[in-house]
């Protein structure tokens, strides 16, 4: 038996996830080929790879209890002095993403850990890379917005190559459709009871 590095997000459906991608890759990150577009909620954890079964059971009860939500992106924000990294803020949503992490590292489950910085709901656009491509990155994308309904997270393994690939999807139990642009907003960061 070996590990596997696995790592849990909401992935940034298209169009928007492969445009940040390509403006990732254009600031001269050489990781954002083989980084997929998201909002972490677990990040890169070692896990012994038997553990996987009960890791993706922990992950559908999860799921299960959780009901889609509104995500919007607006803007950027940097983590700069304490990491390098320059990103794109999740504006509504980020109740939920918190709520979300927080159950997927529950302690009574099979991720449990702690984190080395706060959670702070997140789309990274670059990440240690030259100041002068960080600051780009920050101007570049300032006035950045997409939004959409955010329906499920998915599990993903980083091979050997450094690439991330998705294992499985796992959608939310609940059938809440999100409001609309411009309707009126709602609490949407607890569970489905």
């Amino acid at each position: 038996m070996g590990t596997v590095t696995i790592g849990v997000s909401i992935a940034v459906p298209e169009p928007y996830g492969s445009l940040l991608q390509e403006r990732r890759a254009g600031f001269g990150d050489p990781a954002a080929s083989g980084i997929p577009t998201h909002v972490t909620l677990l990040p890169p954890t070692e896990v012994d790879d038997s553990a996987l079964p009960a890791i993706e059971a922990h992950l559908v009860e999860v799921a299960g209890t959780g009901r889609p939500f509104p995500m919007r992106l607006s803007g950027t924000g940097t983590f700069r002095p304490l990491s390098p990294v320059v990103y794109v803020r999740v504006v509504e949503g980020a109740e939920a993403c918190t709520w979300l992490q927080k159950q997927v590292r529950d302690a009574s489950g099979p991720v449990a850990r702690e984190l080395q910085f706060p959670y702070h709901p997140h789309v990274t656009v670059a990440h240690g890379i030259d100041d002068e491509s960080m600051d780009r990155a920050y101007e570049a994308l300032s006035g950045y917005e997409a939004e959409w309904p955010c329906t499920g997270f998915a599990l993903y393994e980083q091979g050997a190559d450094g690439v991330w690939r998705k294992l499985r999807e796992f959608d939310f139990g609940s059938a809440v459709v999100p409001p609309q642009a411009g309707a009126p907003e709602r609490d949407t960061t607890l569970p489905a009871r």
